[in-house]
């Protein structure tokens, strides 16, 4: 599955300082342990969740106290030798279904690590659960005590044991137990998970394709989020507010294990509700929070009615991942909250992140996802397989610690995606003399109309700006003897009206003719998926225009 984090920045030149956010930058420390010693890299799960101080908060959320690092290791522990008592040790495959919130983050922490963690999203219909649950070979299944999801069908009908957890609203956010005593035999793999074990596996979307299987190993997982620490400059006071699902890598590494790793805090958000957002916020006062563009495009629209709290919480920072975040609504983003917002590039084959703009006052580039922050990224020629040089356009692809080993069962899959030992992203994008990458467009996602090749994202960036035009979506439409012609779905501002003659002629203004979208669409709402990624494969067949 691949994120696409861009940065865009309408400055007045490429490389202009930031100084009104200077007042929310903190100086670089070296980050150091409750005992005072310099941490080293951590490679295992055990050895993040020991990087914060005994007393320090870890997890919180609305309403209730704060668990410690101190409490979250102890209910680490008591949640491995839990595991073990059941029959569950290293590598087994352990299925999380639970809403999101605290519970679910301690959740994936103290399963990755003594196993390993399969997070699935808890509105999976019953289909889609037995796929998910028989693909993975899963050992246990973990749900809630008192759950009604049909992931427990699937589980009877498969013989997967069912571990429920209970927890009181009064207990300190994450805490949890195993309702009920153990059965069966201890497992002779017990303890805690090593460097090369198992520590997450996700799916890819499937989008076009049967899903493919990504395990990721603890120091896979490790490795990423110590990436993102330091991209962030992530210290122990910040506070992160958690409004991605944690069934997916941008909510599980970028929110949750990066803090974690910086012995910082993490409030967790029951899932997203723009409603709800700055009251969380006013509880919470994080220093930042991470989101994909539709996220910050509904927050934005609510930050006027509660100025307030916009101007009593200032953040440090902003992150966006997931999509393309169109450089209108970058820019409104700072306007509001008065911070920088850092944008990054990553996939879950790189347990996330790959790029990442760096912070001010190192030059951020208009149309750049940023400096390689992890992993060694270069460009490579899509049918010779040979490394291009800086300024050429070829296939983004990358190698490195955070970057997983190979898709699971899929000799045909991992044949195609890696090349000398270089993964092969998929994306397309061009790396400049400084080193900023830049994102062309997703090799799948490029529309060939009648040999003229189109990137969405530029079509996107144009009609944007169209002030009527609140979000947009550029995607390939079958044409029978083109190939492919160029569709757009727009949603309007509150109040807006316009024809679609006009969005048109507005793209034509301002784009060679084969650009212009043949078909604007106007909807209320854009389709996405289950992370509020816009997606534009398979749209046309969505929208039924097929």
């Amino acid at each position: 599955m691949v994120l696409f984090l861009i940065l865009l920045v309408k400055f007045p030149n490429s490389c202009s300082p930031l100084s009104k956010f200077h007042a929310n930058l903190r100086p670089i420390n070296i980050q150091k342990s409750s005992r005072g010693i310099a941490l080293k890299m951590a490679n295992t799960i055990i050895e993040v969740i020991k990087s914060g101080a005994n007393e320090a908060n870890v997890l919180g959320a609305p309403g209730r106290p704060y668990l410690t690092y101190g409490g979250l290791l102890a209910h680490v522990e008591a949640t491995v030798t839990a595991l073990n008592e059941r029959g569950i040790g290293r590598n087994d495959r352990v299925a999380i279904v639970l809403p999101n919130g605290p519970e679910m983050a301690s959740a994936f922490i103290a399963v990755a690590a003594g196993a390993t963690t399969a997070p699935l999203n808890p509105r999976y219909r019953e289909e889609e659960f037995d796929f998910y649950l028989s693909d993975l070979n899963t050992k246990a299944l973990i749900v809630e005590k008192g759950s009604s999801s049909p992931a427990l069908t699937v589980a009877s009908q498969r013989n997967i044991p069912v571990l429920e957890i209970e927890w009181a609203e009064s207990d300190p956010a994450g805490l949890f137990s195993f309702a009920g005593v153990a059965t069966g035999e201890r497992t002779i793999n017990g303890g805690h998970a090593e460097p090369e074990d198992g520590g997450l596996v996700l799916h890819t979307s499937g989008t076009t394709s049967r899903p493919k299987i990504v395990p990721l190993a603890q120091k896979n997982i490790c490795a990423s989020a110590e990436h993102i620490k330091t991209s962030l400059n992530l210290q122990p006071e910040d506070i992160e507010l958690n409004i991605m699902p944690l069934f997916h890598i941008h909510g599980l590494i970028a929110a949750t294990l990066s803090s974690v790793r910086a012995g910082a805090s993490v409030f967790c958000a029951p899932g997203f509700n723009a409603l709800k957002f700055f009251a969380w916020v006013d509880e919470a006062k994080p220093s930042w929070f991470t989101a994909v563009p539709t996220m910050h495009q509904a927050i934005l629209r609510r930050a006027s009615r509660n100025q307030e709290i916009v101007d009593a919480v200032p953040f440090r920072l902003i992150r966006s991942s997931s999509s393309s975040l169109p450089p209108q609504v970058m820019q409104e983003l700072e306007d509001t909250f008065g911070c920088p917002v850092i944008e990054a590039y990553g996939m879950t084959e790189a347990a996330h992140q790959m790029a990442s703009n760096p912070l001010p006052d190192a030059p951020r580039k208009p149309g750049s996802v940023g400096l390689a922050a992890g992993p060694e990224v270069a460009i490579m020629d899509n049918d010779s397989g040979t490394l291009l040089l800086s300024g050429e356009i070829g296939e983004i692809v990358i190698k490195g610690p955070n970057v997983f080993s190979a898709y699971e069962a899929n000799p045909q899959a991992n044949a195609e995606a890696f090349t000398d030992g270089w993964f092969r992203t998929g994306d397309q994008g061009v790396i400049d003399g400084d080193g900023y990458i830049s994102l062309t467009g997703r090799l799948k996602e490029i529309i060939n109309r009648g040999g003229e090749k189109i990137s969405p994202r530029e079509v996107d960036e144009v009609l944007m700006d169209h002030a009527a035009i609140e979000q947009v979506v550029t995607f390939a439409l079958p044409h029978d003897k083109l190939g492919e012609d160029v569709a757009a779905v727009v949603v309007l501002h509150e109040g807006e009206e316009v024809e679609e003659k006009e969005i048109r002629e507005f793209a034509a203004n301002r784009l060679v003719d084969f650009k212009v979208p043949r078909k604007v669409i106007f909807m209320d709402e854009i389709p996405k998926g289950a992370t509020g990624k816009l997606q534009r494969i398979g749209l046309a067949e969505k929208l039924g225009l097929v």
